[in-house]
């Protein structure tokens, strides 16, 4: 008998996991759809021995040393800094767009009248979303974020989400900024990790403690009911009622009864290369290419010494749990219309005491996987309370 059902075994359920085992001696039981723990951060090793990332590029990045401080009970890691290109118009260049980019794009009169406006314009300033630029009031400036957001912005913005922008929450479109200085770094967090060994290794370690149990292949939803009369969610058939922590769709959970939720899916496509190494950065995004949106080449994410390399692309598609591939929800497609529909399953969901949901599906929000983390904490935190 366990004291506790937790649905997914990503970041969010793994943690509540094993804080319920240790902190709160309970016995808790996982039920995970796919084969394999870890959620989208799973890696293997692929036929020649490198290390790849099933479900696209994945590096831990933080400014709070208690999530490093709690990430490091679990296995080691080492610094790994993300530095990525764009390719538009047959040319790579940085990406985030940094000074060199500019650069690069424009004659050097020019280039040196943008970097000086930009500089005055944004003091201190070391990063900034590409509507402050389009809405400054300076026209260099804003030709320059016309520019990109036509080349870039737009283009990968549809390709990605299959909507126009406009209809996207500018939060998503503002998580790459503009960067008014020559830095590199795709993102600007103190902390920026990979683990020694794998995201596996790491999972399993923190899911070994003889509290836990976890049945991987198994889709918890044939083993759950939403009793709407006891406001309770009962496991195997109602013979039990236990608390559910269910980190899933939550449209699925309550069979889509207010409409589906979309989300993006992804074909992943891996291809080996005999060389040492087919990119010169570890990522690529194609925002004018027909159909695929990123490379990524996952030699360099682990320092492996193996020969040849494998480099993977994506490509996006709406999420269809009929279809046979691109099955799996990666990103929750965020605006107003979407969170109307989500908050009528919130308010669905909070009916049932014994229900606890999270994480990103569950949440229905773009998580990092430090905000995942935190909202493990919050929920076990929820738990212990009561």
């Amino acid at each position: 008998m366990y004291d506790y059902l937790i649905v997914g075994s990503g970041f969010c359920g793994s943690v509540i996991a094993r804080k319920l085992a240790e902190e709160l001696d309970k016995k808790v039981l996982i039920l995970e759809k796919r084969d394999q723990i870890a959620g989208n951060m799973y890696d293997y090793p692929d036929e020649n021995g490198i290390m790849v990332q099933k479900y696209g590029p994945h590096t831990f990045v933080t400014d709070k040393p208690e999530i490093v401080e709690y990430i490091s009970r679990y296995g080691g890691w080492h610094e790994y800094v993300v530095c990525t290109e764009a390719e538009i118009d047959g040319q790579l260049i940085p990406s985030p767009f940094n000074f060199k980019a500019v650069e690069m794009m424009y004659p050097p009169d020019h280039a040196a009248e943008l970097i000086r406006r930009l500089k005055a314009r944004f003091p201190g300033e070391e990063r900034v979303p590409i509507f402050m630029l389009a809405e400054c009031g300076d026209e260099l400036i804003q030709e320059y974020a016309e520019r990109m957001y036509q080349k870039d912005y737009i283009p990968y913005t549809c390709k990605q989400w299959g909507i126009p922008p406009e209809k996207l929450d500018r939060s998503v479109i503002a998580r790459v900024k503009i960067v008014l200085s020559y830095e590199t770094k795709y993102m600007q967090q103190k902390y920026q990790l990979m683990p020694d060994v794998s995201f596996t290794q790491f999972f399993g370690s923190l899911l070994d403690h003889p509290n836990i149990t976890v049945h991987t292949g198994v889709d918890a939803l044939e083993h759950l009911r939403a009793d709407t009369k006891t406001h309770t969610v009962r496991f195997q058939n109602g013979e039990a009622s236990v608390p559910v922590v269910y980190t899933g769709p939550i449209d699925e959970l309550f069979g889509n009864c207010f409409g589906r939720l979309p989300y993006i899916s992804l074909d992943i496509r891996n291809f080996t290369h005999s060389e040492d190494y087919h990119q010169r950065t570890p990522i690529i995004v194609y925002p004018q290419a027909e159909g695929y949106t990123r490379s990524s080449e996952y030699k360099y994410f682990y320092g492996q010494k193996a020969e040849g390399t494998t480099v993977s692309f994506e490509y996006p598609m709406p999420y269809d749990p009929d279809a046979p591939i691109g099955n799996i929800p990666y990103y929750p497609i965020i605006n107003d219309e979407n969170l109307q529909v989500y908050q009528q399953y919130r308010a669905l969901a909070n009916q049932f005491h014994n229900l606890y949901v999270c994480g990103r599906l569950g949440d229905y929000k773009y998580y990092n996987m430090d905000a995942a983390i935190e909202r493990g904490f919050e929920i076990a935190g929820e738990i212990a309370a009561r």
